[in-house]
């Protein structure tokens, strides 16, 4: 299964250019035409692949709060997105996904830029339940989780 935005995560990843980064920004600003307000965090899409999609919240002055850190809310949308390229690139050709509901709890404070990831197992797409849990954290880069939830969505078989 392979949606269209899938099919450009593959398409932009191939072109030899800096290991993949201009391939990886192409992307990102095509994300972002596509979902206009993820381009609020300026976001990096670094990984899109089934059951698995990670984006970097940068840790810049548009992404801080009053106290100096990366706001919560930041990343929060930073994970939706990590959780949206998780979803397009695993969801079969027979359903549709939707998301319904956000958990997070906030662990640490984000100091630095934030790497967002969403995580599925592929039994969970396989089944037919309609409430899909998607695991997401947003970690710093020595490894601090600074948030962590659950993301679900509404998987539906396509009219």
């Amino acid at each position: 299964m392979t949606t269209q935005l899938h099919a450009l995560w593959k398409s932009a990843n191939s072109l030899p250019v800096i290991g993949g980064l201009l391939g990886k920004r192409i992307f990102t600003v095509a994300f972002s035409i596509k979902a206009p307000y993820f381009a609020s965090i300026a976001p990096r899409v670094v990984d899109m692949r089934p059951n698995h999609g990670a984006v970097v919240v940068p840790n810049r002055r548009r992404n801080r709060n009053h106290i100096g850190t990366v706001h919560a809310i930041a990343v929060c949308n930073g994970l939706e997105m990590a959780m949206g390229c998780l979803a397009e690139a695993t969801v079969p050709d027979n359903k549709r996904w939707l998301p319904k509901g956000m958990e997070v709890s906030y662990l640490a404070k984000s100091t630095g830029d934030v790497t967002c990831t969403a995580e599925t197992d592929q039994a969970q797409w396989d089944g037919d339940d309609r409430d899909l849990p998607v695991r997401v954290r947003g970690e710093l880069a020595d490894g601090t989780v600074v948030v962590e939830g659950t993301i679900h969505l509404w998987v539906t078989p396509k009219k």
